[in-house]
């Protein structure tokens, strides 16, 4: 019978807790935990060694009381450090920006960058409040814009800019004349007098295109000029620089380049600094 190693355990100074019989073979009772070991000692499980026979097994069960909890935090310990560990970086990377998206119209995304920059607000580090005004109204400033806002959601800065539909074409009704000195490499004239032919060399603030329109009995009308003109350019000259880089930059910066076309660029070194020579297309239009 099962109560008789309850008998035993007493006799050994074991004290047991909240016995009860479960089945007709089974008892179910608490000890300390200090008195587990010397249960199992008593009661060995040595299920490997056929030849120690003992009438009683002993299965150690989940701890009772405030015991259990104890081991079910410590068995969730991992988990709490972790959610905890993820809380932390999560609450911490908060003010960070990671991207920039646009919604409604990106026409003037690279502008808006420059705008955020200048503002403080750059990717990677901590969004500054109360500069949306500021980068609005320098948005807002540029062409056709009508509407702009800043909004921050989690790591994303959206940015919404709103062009308007109805913004009047500005025209130009004046003369062409070139703003860079060169060889023409092509024109296309679709309305007004060219003045200058491919192939030939200009200065800058020389007419290009002439704003009248030639009639049959050899009269002029003047008429707004629709023409494109490429021009072929060449600029050198000595610049003070650490490194070719540095010159080539430097070279960048003095001509002003946005949309021309670097063809050739040369650097020579020399005592003092570098020889530039760079080679260039620069497109220029007039209501085209």
């Amino acid at each position: 019978m099962p109560e008789r190693a309850l008998l035993r355990l007493r006799r050994a100074g074991i004290a047991v807790y909240q016995v009860k019989k479960v089945e007709k073979n089974q008892i179910l009772f608490c000890v300390k935990r200090k008195d587990s070991e010397k249960v199992f000692a008593i009661y060995p499980n040595v299920c490997y060694n056929n030849s120690v026979y003992s009438p009683y097994q002993v299965e150690k069960l989940r701890p009772i009381g405030v015991l259990r909890y104890l081991d079910g935090a410590k068995r969730r310990l991992g988990l709490w450090l972790g959610g905890l560990l993820c809380f932390t970086v999560v609450t911490l990377s908060e003010p960070l920006v990671f991207s920039v998206e646009f919604t409604g119209s990106d026409v003037y995304a690279r502008e808006a960058r420059i705008a955020l920059e200048e503002a403080g607000i750059k990717l990677c580090a901590p969004y500054k409040t109360g500069q949306e005004d500021l980068v609005c109204s320098k948005i807002l400033a540029l062409k056709g814009v009508e509407f702009c806002s800043l909004k921050k959601i989690g790591h994303r800065l959206m940015v919404e800019i709103r062009t308007s539909p109805f913004s009047n074409r500005e025209t130009d009704d004046g003369l062409m004349q070139a703003k860079h000195s060169g060889k023409i490499v092509a024109m296309t004239v679709l309305r007004g007098v060219p003045l200058k032919k491919v192939g030939e060399t200009v200065t800058e603030g020389e007419t290009l295109v002439g704003n009248w329109f030639e009639t049959q009995e050899g009269g002029h009308v003047r008429v707004e000029i629709i023409a494109r003109v490429r021009i072929a350019c060449v600029w050198e000259g000595f610049l003070q620089a650490a490194t070719a880089e540095e010159a080539f930059a430097q070279a960048y910066l003095t001509l002003a380049l946005s949309d021309e076309e670097i063809k050739r660029t040369e650097i020579a070194e020399q005592d003092d600094g570098y020889f530039v020579r760079m080679e260039y297309e620069a497109t220029e239009t007039i209501n085209f």
